[in-house]
């Protein structure tokens, strides 16, 4: 998602929030002393008077979390962890005038990283402090929502294999990399898919339909379709390969950033999407977590607002140059 560029539905920009803030953090992803020292070293800067922190475990109701913090007063909900804490938050902070906030804590963060805000926790607490908000519109797949990024095939396939090596080997970067290649290696063929782009129908057989709505992670990557974005689209990214060999050529393009639009993937840009699946049921990720769910899968954009907050200095805030897949 890049809001800087975007001009979102119902766009609506206010002076900074004022009242009080509570920080959500993910007790799963942040009870390690590097992510306590961070959310402490915020709170000052938040005011650590004014600053209500509540931990959150996923196997809590979100929903009443987040309702309860706003009856108790918040008028500014902190989200600190990922990608994943995040969209969590989000999507049960749609609608609500409330506004959000993002501590950067995750491994890639690039929601933050798409909001302009600095990596580092306490730069993007001040930059919060300073920002302003704006009413946007984010991206759902049969109803749940994404702020970067959903997909059909390989990578939720990765996804679920890396979960299994994780549990065996642990949360290494070299597990991580296992995970693709092992995925690769149990490829047996490439989805059917009927894909039906406001109102244009199309059949694709394909190992990885990506559906983005984060101009920053295109960019990143070297990858086409952040005028989509940018005019408040999908980008859909329809992979091209049907062999094992053909997508580890693929993966190498995705991480060497010499991924070719026609080539390697064809473009469709969208508003109102539906895939259909040969299969009944297909594993679809978003934001890095996953579900199998029953086709066809709807991806549209939200008719509730999210309102969240910008840093008021747009310029390049030091992220991070290299990056490898969430």
């Amino acid at each position: 998602m890049d809001v800087s560029a975007a001009e979102p539905t119902r766009s609506a920009q206010h002076p900074g929030v004022e009242g009080p803030i509570t920080i959500i953090a993910n007790r799963k992803s942040g009870t390690n002393a590097r992510d306590a020292d961070a959310i402490d070293r915020t709170q000052a800067v938040f005011g650590a008077q004014s600053t209500d922190l509540r931990y959150w475990d996923p196997e809590q109701d979100l929903d009443a979390l987040v309702q309860d913090a706003i009856d108790d007063g918040a008028r500014l909900i902190v989200a600190a962890g990922g990608d994943g804490t995040a969209m969590a938050i989000a999507s049960a902070m749609l609608g609500t005038n409330c506004a959000l906030a993002v501590l950067p804590l995750g491994t890639f963060n690039y929601f933050a990283r798409g909001l302009n805000l600095p990596e580092d926790p306490e730069a993007a607490a001040e930059a919060i402090m300073n920002g302003y908000t704006r009413d946007i519109s984010v991206g759902m797949v049969n109803d749940r929502v994404f702020l970067n990024n959903a997909s059909l095939g390989i990578y939720p396939a990765i996804l679920k294999e890396r979960e299994t090596v994780y549990a065996r080997w642990g949360r290494r970067r070299l597990m991580a990399h296992w995970s693709v290649v092992k995925t690769f290696l149990q490829f047996q063929r490439p989805m059917h898919l009927t894909i039906t782009a406001d109102g244009e129908t199309c059949e694709r057989r394909t190992p990885l339909l990506f559906v983005a709505r984060s101009a920053f992670q295109l960019e990143r990557f070297g990858l086409t379709g952040g005028d989509a974005i940018h005019h408040d689209q999908f980008a859909l990214l329809v992979g091209r390969g049907t062999t094992r060999s053909e997508l580890f050529t693929l993966a190498w393009r995705l991480i060497t950033r010499t991924m070719q639009e026609g080539r390697d993937y064809e473009l469709i840009c969208a508003r109102d999407v539906t895939v259909k699946t040969a299969k009944r049921r297909a594993l679809v990720a978003f934001d890095g977590e996953k579900t199998r769910d029953y086709s066809p899968f709807e991806f549209k954009m939200s008719d509730d607002t999210l309102k969240i907050v910008l840093p008021t200095d747009k310029a390049d805030s030091g992220n991070a140059e290299s990056d490898t897949t969430e």
